[in-house]
């Protein structure tokens, strides 16, 4: 095995690299094996030393005269381990029994910045995913800044998020680093990842690496999943609303072997009652029924260097939207009354083998691969949209040094496979989409001030063609936690036109595409630069920790597919003449206001214009400036008797335009700009013990809605009838609850 994994290893790049000590650092003060982030470890009266990341995990270079590491970390015991020879470290650190616990747990942000990647990260942990009902992943970004949260149309409740000002097509979404919501699952993929079954989000912004491929343009979004070895035995969630929605979530996890564990994952959700507040006669949330199944597996042999993920998962979800007395088994395929059925089924099988050379720890060798079959058959009024998509994702990744542990490479393959079966109201659009590319990564740490990243792709596609992906990060610590970044990089796309945009199916707009002879609905790939810069500064004011993060980062579209809404009876597609570009800036501002007390707060502005047929304008639906607020606060933390946690989460966004409807009856046309509005979240949670804890929480708690969300609902098969003029809620105040039950 050995032998043969050497032989493999090598193959690809020979390099001398100089010894190394890597390992974990763990939570000894957690019920499970759980990485002590930020942990330090240091050579003893050196200053060679390095900061574990978000998992505990850390590496640094070894020499024959180091020979006693220092780990430390504030609230625990700091502990000194004689190191005889390189290799690899697993250590427990014990909280330190003199402090206050409540030291210990300020100290561990439950969403942070990272200062010490090259790459601009947001860690966010499953901490702060609790602050929020977090139904699903769409929901989870709402007591986070760096992503926007939006409603895509008036009936179908989708909710729709948005990083530097683009919609999240233009986001690389992975689970676990394997590209997730993509393709047919774009628009509600999202809302098919349970949001317990999330253990931490990592957050990027700009160009992401080169690892995961080509697509990524503003950014990547990647959620790790529970798993088997970490998750608690038992798991319990039980979720209500006052709309009508049901939801529970159970987890079962199980040692099966001293190698294999596994964990089976149910969640499902039900919302059965019809809502109309503003008596408009259609749903303010669409009817639904859920079922969703993972089986995930895990294999650990450390003696091999060898882990590897096993997951199996079935989806099977259906809405009913529409007019409130709307009857699919009277009404659907007539004109008396407008409604709509979205039935999704989805498999997945995933799996990651990850072998590391355990006498040479710096060489390792990753393997991915991903199956998916999703099929969505659906109709809005009288339209039609049916799509099927098979999609196989592949990936080797070889990670070595090259002279010392400062020079780290990763180099590799990957393949991707995507079939589209397409029906748009009966006329077929069917596609097969294949490229196979090589990558190279290349990362620089003087274990001082400098890390850069610099990556490269060479892809070839059976409709682009060859091309490439150049992406750079570099990060430089200017003064003690003073950080500035910046990163430039290079993404490319398929436009997947109706998949991507199904709100115009609730509309009676006649779609008009531009066949330009494109390789894509006779439309050409969008491609675009993203080039930003960033400062991050850590300081104490008034003796309590605080930060501020300033971003500014612009993507530049050489193609883009322009959605072009600007006519109220038609949609057009058709490539870009001209310019596009979003510009994004971010002010943060983050702050320990008493103990147990945090504030976080960000300004953001979004300059973010298309060159239409008709001119330049501003993308429709998108806010010039966004203001959020989030303060949360915790009792009783620092004994063992039962806690309370309060959180409130504050957001405004400016007017925005609306798409043009000068040319409309006067009876449905709409202003220029929609109203400012700002909503309020908030939640309670009463912990009783680490078993059992219940909240209490409201979104919009201030009741804002949005009163005439679809024009012409009164002829909603006429010609004006449109659901897509949406800024705002529509149900209004939503309050909930529900209780967590652990069981070890």
């Amino acid at each position: 095995m050995k032998k043969w994994f050497l032989i493999l290893v090598l193959a690809p790049l020979s390099v001398m690299g100089q010894e190394l000590v890597t390992g974990q650092i763990l939570d000894g003060g957690a019920d499970n094996e759980v990485g002590l982030g930020g942990a330090n470890i240091i050579w003893l009266d050196t200053q060679v030393g390095a900061v574990a990341d978000f998992d505990g995990d850390f590496e640094l270079p070894y020499k024959p005269e180091y020979n006693q590491l220092v780990i430390s970390y504030v609230g625990y015991k700091d502990d000194t381990l004689t190191v005889t020879g390189p290799g690899r470290i697993v250590h427990t650190l014990e909280p330190d029994s003199s402090l206050d616990a409540v030291t210990v747990s300020v100290e561990k942000k439950a969403a942070t910045r990272s200062f010490l990647q090259a790459q601009n990260v947001v860690l966010v942990s499953s901490d702060e995913l609790l602050k929020a009902a977090c139904c699903n992943l769409s929901e989870s970004f709402e007591t986070n800044p760096s992503i926007d949260v939006n409603f895509s149309d008036a009936v179908t409740g989708t909710r729709q998020i948005r990083m530097l000002g683009l919609t999240s097509p233009y986001i690389l979404i992975t689970t676990e680093n394997i590209p997730a919501i993509r393709g047919a699952a774009q628009t509600y993929g999202l809302s098919f990842i349970p949001g317990t079954w999330v253990e931490s989000i990592q957050i990027t912004k700009g160009s992401g690496s080169v690892i995961n491929g080509f697509e990524s343009i503003t950014g990547q979004i990647n959620a790790e999943l529970q798993k088997p070895t970490t998750d608690v035995p038992l798991f319990l969630n039980l979720y209500g609303n006052l709309s009508g929605r049901l939801e529970g979530n159970f987890h079962w996890n199980q040692k099966v072997t001293d190698k294999w564990s596994t964990g089976l994952y149910v969640h499902g959700n039900v919302r059965n009652q019809k809502n109309d507040r503003n008596d408009d006669g259609f749903l303010d949330m669409p009817l639904q029924e859920q079922i969703n199944v993972m089986n995930r597996w895990q294999y650990t042999d450390a003696e091999e260097g060898i882990v590897s993920f096993i997951n199996v998962r079935f989806l099977n979800d259906s809405k009913q939207t529409g007019q409130k007395d709307f009857d699919p088994s009277r009404d659907r395929g007539t004109t008396n009354l407008w409604g709509s059925e979205i039935d999704t089924r989805r498999f997945d099988v995933s799996g990651k083998l990850g072998f590391v050379n355990t006498e040479l720890p710096w060489r390792s060798l990753g393997i991915q691969g991903a199956f998916s079959y999703h099929k969505q058959e659906s109709y809005f009024g009288l339209r039609s949209y049916d799509i099927t998509h098979r999609s196989f994702y592949g990936n080797v990744i070889y990670n070595s040094i090259i002279s010392d542990s400062r020079h780290k490479i990763k180099t590799g393959i990957g393949f991707t496979h995507d079939a589209y079966d397409e029906l748009v109201e009966g006329t077929n659009y069917d596609r097969i989409e294949n490229s196979v590319g090589g990558f190279f990564e290349y990362a620089f740490d003087n274990l001082d001030a400098l890390t850069l990243t610099a990556g490269l792709r060479v892809d070839n596609h059976n409709r682009f063609g060859f091309f490439v992906t150049p992406r750079l990060h570099a990060r430089y610590e200017v003064w003690n936690k003073g950080v500035f970044r910046i990163s430039a990089g290079r993404g490319i796309r398929s436009a997947n036109i109706f998949t991507e945009n199904q709100q115009l199916f609730a509309t009676n707009r006649t779609i008009a595409i531009n066949d330009d002879g494109g390789s894509i609905y006779g439309l050409d790939p969008e491609i675009a630069w993203n080039y930003g810069v960033s400062f991050l500064q850590g300081f104490e004011l008034f003796g309590r920790k605080a930060d501020i993060a300033l971003d500014f980062y612009r993507t530049d579209f050489q193609n883009q597919v322009v959605v072009d809404w600007e006519t109220p009876t038609a949609i057009r597609f058709y490539n870009l003449e001209g310019s596009s570009f979003a510009n994004s800036f971010q002010f943060e501002f983050n702050y320990e206001l008493a103990e147990n007390l945090d504030f976080r707060s960000a300004y953001k502005f979004y300059d973010v214009q298309i060159d239409y047929d008709s001119g330049r304008l501003e993308r429709p639906l998108t806010p010039r400036n966004r203001i959020f607020a989030n303060l949360g606060y915790e009792i009783n933390k620092a004994d063992d008797s039962p806690s309370w946690k309060f959180d409130l989460t504050y957001n405004w966004l400016d007017q925005a335009r609306f798409a043009n409807t000068s040319q409309s009856p006067v009876e449905f046309q709409r202003p220029e700009r929609s109203p400012s509005i700002g909503t309020l979240n908030g939640q309670i949670t009463k912990v009783f013990s680490e078993s059992f804890e219940v909240y209490l929480g409201g979104e919009n708690i201030t009741d804002q809605r949005q009163t005439d969300p679809v024009i012409s609902a009164e002829n909603p098969f006429g010609d004006n009838f449109d659901t897509t003029f949406v800024y705002g809620p529509i149900f209004g105040r939503m309050v909930y609850a529900g209780l967590r039950l652990k069981m070890n």
